[in-house]
């Protein structure tokens, strides 16, 4: 369905038969779509109303600019108009990826409509690149090492053509392949690929505008766009134990995530002290999976539920035990 709010109108998923019970609110993440839930939505226990919104610049969500300045704001603000608008009160949120920070994002900023929070491999609260130890500090004061400039060119131009071969590994199918499901067999590996490609290319969405820096590795955020959104100079939740009141929060995560890792292989901080990207100055990966456990610890009403042999996804790759998991979550709340 679309729903139209003040700041746009935004597409949902539903599922037919399904419109009572307590609302679970599904967020995607970067390069992906609603899609990505159709699963998971359908398997939800009775009692349940499952709802998955593309965000602004995916799928079929209206394509408005991302102030990458306001942090994850323009996002989790939109979902904030989209609960007000569909009457709802005190939603399960499930986050995924970027998704994760969103909906942390809108836990920060009204807990009170907040029944509980699944994080499904979050990025860290200290976002995406640029930071260093579990406190995440900035590695340089202007962010060097995140943002735009951080996206692999040949994956940008592929995903903005369109492109569903697998002829290049930077192709939004073997990214899928060996990023989003750890090289795992999919069904419907088309059908994926297809909502990765409703991605808006471009300086207002993905990756963002691009800026340079003196400092290694030689990027730094910019003002508008998704990976400057998620950038630590523009997203940062320091007080999210301050909330009150404070839901029950799960986190899930694949062990073999090479995302979001305390070792990413999509972080040029790791890939400078792999000598894949030249002239590291000896700048230590982003621990994101610390950071996350450092602030949940802070935060107190939480648990985290790692997936062996699972990557990015645990809701494609483990589905039985990721419905499992999030169904014992819901119940609890």
């Amino acid at each position: 369905m679309k729903v139209t709010t003040p700041r746009l109108t935004q597409h949902v998923l539903t599922v037919e038969g399904r419109n009572t019970g307590e609302p679970v609110l599904f967020v995607h993440g970067n390069v992906s779509s609603a899609a990505f839930w159709r699963d998971a939505m359908a398997a939800l226990p009775e009692g349940y109303r499952p709802l998955a919104v593309d965000l602004r610049g995916f799928g079929g969500t209206d394509p408005a600019p991302v102030d990458a300045t306001r942090g994850l704001r323009d996002y989790s603000d939109d979902l904030i108009e989209l609960v007000d608008a569909l009457g709802l009160e005190r939603v399960h949120l499930v986050g995924w990826s970027l998704g994760g920070g969103i909906v942390l994002q809108l836990l920060r900023d009204r807990p009170s409509a907040v029944r509980s929070v699944t994080l499904v491999n979050p990025i860290s609260p200290y976002g995406f690149g640029g930071t260093e130890g579990p406190e995440g500090r900035l590695t340089h004061p202007g962010g060097a090492g995140s943002g735009a400039g951080a996206a692999n060119p040949d994956f940008v131009t592929r995903l903005q053509a369109g492109d569903m071969s697998d002829e290049s590994p930077t192709s939004p199918r073997n990214v899928f392949r060996s990023a989003y499901v750890n090289n795992r067999p999919v069904p419907d590996e088309d059908f994926y690929v297809r909502a990765m490609l409703t991605t808006r290319v471009g300086e207002a969405h993905y990756p963002g505008d691009a800026a340079t820096s003196d400092a290694w590795p030689g990027v730094a955020p910019g003002k508008t766009g998704v990976l400057n959104a998620a950038a630590p100079t523009h997203f940062r939740l320091d007080d999210l134990h301050r909330i009150d009141p404070k839901p029950p929060i799960l986190w899930i995560r694949g062990a073999d995530d090479v995302i979001v890792s305390d070792t990413s292989l999509f972080d040029l901080a790791h890939l400078g002290a792999l000598g894949v990207v030249p002239g590291s100055p000896g700048t230590p990966a982003q621990p994101m999976v610390s950071q996350t456990r450092a602030v949940l610890e802070r935060y107190g009403r939480y648990r985290e539920s790692v997936l062996d042999d699972c990557g990015h996804s645990p809701h494609l790759e483990h589905p039985e035990e990721f419905q499992r998991l999030l169904a014992e979550h819901l119940r609890e709340a």
